[in-house]
């Protein structure tokens, strides 16, 4: 195996059949590897820009999370845990080829990033973290979280995609990207669409926050470089990163002005230039 993707794929679009299911990967680019795992509700679409940057560089494989996009939306909710996360991702490193990758996560893909740095480490050069959390320490506010993770569920599968789509969309947590251009939210809003109810709804039975272990007291166990991007304007994950900046001796923290949650959405050219000179320092 090498660092690179196998030159046997050259399709900017690859299903791989991976522990029973399809995970959709759309590839870019030639040379060092990097992976990136978008947020909840988002898809490799998410990427696409960015992917058009990194790939200049880089091979970059956007994935499509279980639950999202095209990849397969399995009806038990017990497939998306984090252990399968990580099987399934060693898995798709083996079948491209791949001995080691950059990893770069958004929110819930970069609670994902983390789960597979930590229990895969010897396959994770770099990692890259944006506005991501290594879960709630207190078990108590774990459990509501995970009671409220699950209401939340039922009604995705409810609802269906277009009414969740709509409540999702005008959470506090997006207020900072109220301002960005029309077209841009039509863009991110379509994408959001185009999502599977139940795959949506078994994410977060399987990978939501409620779910997730807390990774806090595990933090130190990073030994690779580790870029933790947050926005300004979120204030609830500067805290957060700042915390896990104390904890990972080789963690370099950015705050991003005029930024909310998404950073890569709300100031793209910092958020890849800042993602660059992480991937190509020494």
């Amino acid at each position: 195996m090498t660092n690179y993707i196998s030159s046997k794929l050259k399709t900017q679009n690859s299903k791989l059949f991976v522990n029973n299911v399809e995970i959709n990967v759309e590839i870019r680019g030639s040379g060092p590897s990097l992976v990136l795992m978008h947020g909840f509700t988002g898809s490799a679409i998410s990427w696409r820009e960015h992917s058009a940057k990194f790939a200049e560089n880089f091979q970059v494989m956007a994935l499509d999370a279980l639950g999202h996009g095209l990849s397969d939306a399995p009806a038990d909710a017990a497939r998306y845990s984090f252990k399968n996360l990580t099987a399934d991702f060693v898995t798709v490193l083996d079948k491209l080829e791949i001995e080691k990758t950059a990893l770069l996560g958004y929110s819930m893909g970069g609670r994902m990033a983390l789960n597979i740095a930590l229990n895969a480490p010897e396959r994770i050069s770099r990692l890259i973290l944006e506005s991501a959390s290594p879960g709630l320490q207190d078990i108590g506010e774990r459990k509501a979280r995970e009671i409220s993770d699950n209401a939340l569920a039922h009604r995705i599968e409810r609802w269906g995609i277009e009414a969740f789509v709509d409540y999702w969309q005008d959470l506090p947590l997006w207020e900072s990207q109220r301002n960005l251009p029309k077209s841009i939210l039509q863009r991110q809003r379509a994408a959001r669409l185009k999502n599977n109810p139940c795959g949506l709804a078994n994410s977060l039975r399987g990978v939501g926050t409620g779910v997730q272990p807390s990774l806090w007291e595990r933090l130190p166990e990073l030994k690779m470089p580790v870029l933790l991007i947050a926005g300004e304007l979120d204030t609830k994950f500067v805290a957060i990163a700042r915390q896990m900046q104390a904890k990972i001796a080789q963690a370099r923290l950015e705050i991003v002005p005029g930024a909310g949650h998404t950073v890569h959405l709300e100031q793209p050219e910092l958020f890849d230039r800042l993602t660059l000179e992480m991937l190509k320092s020494e």
